[in-house]
């Protein structure tokens, strides 16, 4: 059975594979909505929405676009997960943007941002009857606001796209016991071969002693028994054996099983949860000829990859299945890429979990926000009057240019960044944290490095991508669509981290309102032409220079944007397939060569 394109019961996976249980009641599904000028419990539904779709995605089946002012209000009933005692969570995957939850007419809480999980304990509203009532109200401000929204829009063309609203991830049901992990902070030392694995339970102070096993390949290598006499640290650290140091890179991307438990009290009473990690180093190092590159385990790398905007035709944030995600990703692989860029979105968990099964590395952008877009000055003055104008000074009387002229909106950012690193550290994948992107929502830039630096100091930091740039962290990064490309060594590692976008719809597939590009191919044979041109006569001998990471824009079409190598429907590869794998081939090879 179909409704909007999409199964009745879609995304059924268990949504968060860094953090699993045995206990899971997926919620996805037909839920009842209406859109409402108040936040009172609407006087009679509208129809049903299949979440978690948006009403803006054609695949809820709704269709219909949520205005700033208005509220979405989901309703469905459910019963609790089976067993019983403990306690019972209600987890949310995200919700665009602001929310209020009731159960059984009770207020269980409420939550703001609309890229991160969160969760509520309802234990205590459940009924006896097995028949409970799930309430969610949402408002979302879109471009009205100053809160994380990427490219969404109100009035969608060109670079930006259709605004989507609401319950957008997987909901959940979870039982668990009285005192239960809330989260794990993992740790692995590539140096040291070890890994620190830190629980962070319900109970007061929230640490508990601890068990721990570490498998590879289904065989147990190192482990850790917690006893009551321990002390309540909620923490251990396990050393990994020489004969099964393992390092994760994308040619190797081995996964260590992680197993995590309490010990506290009554058998009935612990917790125990399932992860993973991987055993990897992210460093900047000077090559044989003192240039200095990306180094992974402490050896030089090409990062060759895509801009990823994570939008699709009937779903929009939402991906059709996860089998969808996995084929892309593999597919991605498969053409000799071996990094994403992130742009401008937080992908739901299962997206980074593949990622990490399949050595892909990714640069995760934070979601930009802040008040209006600048569009003249941010983009059309800068491009014009560069380089000039994208080393102007990160200073206060710029900030209000820049889209954050408040104190409460940079305040709101920071809780962003924050948010995002704990949502994502846990994620092998994760190479490089990008707190700004071409000035949109940028302020004190050496004050968001740091922040990241204090939140986790694994990842490189690429501190201003494309423009207004202070010098800090670890990547000089270049956006260059127009102009002659030109790299010699810097005092950070060089990337050329968007480029390329050359535009073409291709005939059969998604059409496009207009056609928007960083240039235009007429033909398959032109844009292929013209890609090896690119990649080969100007990318390719930057090499040399210093050039050490590549972000060709993009992955696929979206919407009027037509410059992706693969088709917005995912169907079509646009430019040939075996001319894209044997660019990156050559490029490989090209930087083997300088680097020794």
């Amino acid at each position: 059975m179909k409704k909007g394109g999409g199964t009745m019961h879609p995304l059924p996976e268990y949504p968060r594979p860094a953090l699993r249980r045995d206990s899971c009641e997926n919620l996805n599904g037909l839920w009842q909505y209406a859109i409402t000028a108040s936040a009172e419990h609407p006087s009679a539904w509208d129809g049903s929405i299949l979440v978690p779709y948006s009403p803006e995605a054609e695949a809820s089946g709704v269709g219909r676009t949520l205005q700033p002012g208005q509220w979405l209000h989901y309703h469905r009933f459910f019963a609790p997960p089976a067993g019983e005692g403990g306690r019972v969570l209600l987890h949310f995957g995200a919700v665009d943007h602001a929310c209020a939850v009731q159960v059984n007419g009770h207020l269980v809480g409420g939550h703001r941002g609309g890229y991160w999980p969160f969760s509520f304990d309802i234990t205590d509203q459940l009924n006896g009857t097995g028949r409970n009532s799930l309430w969610v109200a949402v408002q979302d401000p879109t471009g009205s606001g100053t809160q994380a929204r990427g490219k969404q829009t109100l009035k969608p063309g060109g670079m930006f796209y259709p605004a989507q609203s609401g319950i957008w991830q997987t909901v959940w049901l979870e039982r668990v016991p009285e005192n239960y992990i809330q989260s794990l902070t993992i740790t692995p030392d590539y140096d040291a071969r070890t890994v620190t694995v830190k629980a962070h339970t319900s109970a007061p102070g929230g640490a508990a002693n601890l068990w721990a096993v570490v498998r590879a390949g289904g065989v147990t290598i190192a482990e850790d028994w917690g006893s009551d006499d321990a002390d309540r640290d909620g923490e251990v650290t396990l050393d990994i054996p020489p004969e099964h140091f393992f390092p994760w890179s994308p040619d190797t991307p081995f996964l260590y099983d992680l197993t995590v438990g309490t010990t506290q009290g009554p058998e009935e009473d612990f917790d125990t949860v399932h992860s993973y990690f991987a055993l990897r180093k992210w460093s900047c190092v000077p090559d044989a000829h003192g240039v200095l590159r990306f180094c992974l385990n402490d050896q030089p790398i090409l990062l060759n990859g895509l801009l990823d905007q994570g939008y699709w035709p009937k779903g929009l944030y939402t991906p059709p299945s996860d089998a969808a995600v996995e084929r892309e990703l593999s597919e991605v692989k498969a053409l000799g890429f071996n990094l994403l860029r992130k742009h401008a979105k937080i992908e739901p968990q299962r997206w980074y979990y593949h990622c990490d099964k399949l050595g892909l590395v990714v640069w995760q952008d934070m979601v930009n926000g802040g008040s209006a877009y600048n569009l003249w000055f941010v983009t059309y003055l800068t491009n014009v009057l560069q380089p000039l104008l994208r080393r102007l000074p990160d200073a206060e009387p710029l900030w209000g240019l820049l889209s954050r002229g408040k104190d409460a909106s940079r305040e709101e950012y920071r809780r962003e960044l924050e948010a995002t690193v704990d949502a994502l550290r846990c994620h092998p994948c994760i190479g490089c944290w990008v707190p700004f992107n071409e000035g949109w929502g940028q302020f004190d830039a050496a004050g968001a490095v740091q922040a990241l630096r204090t939140r986790d100091d694994t990842r490189l930091v690429d501190e201003a991508s494309g423009w207004y740039d202070q010098g800090g962290g670890d990547v000089h990064s270049l956006h260059n669509y127009f102009y002659p490309l030109h790299v010699r060594p810097q005092k950070r590692t060089v990337a050329l981290s968007e480029y390329g976008g050359i535009a073409w719809p291709m005939p059969g597939h998604e059409a496009p309102g207009k056609t928007y590009g960083y240039g235009t191919a007429k033909s398959r044979e032109e844009l292929t032409a013209r890609y090896k041109k690119l990649q080969l006569g100007t990318v390719l001998p930057q090499l040399k220079k210093g050039l050490s990471a590549l972000v060709y824009t993009q992955l696929t079409d979206v919407e009027d944007e037509v410059n992706g190598l693969f088709t917005y429907d995912r169907t079509a590869i646009k430019p040939d397939a075996n001319a894209v794998r044997s660019v990156n081939a050559a490029l490989a090879a090209e930087f083997a060569k300088v680097t020794r």
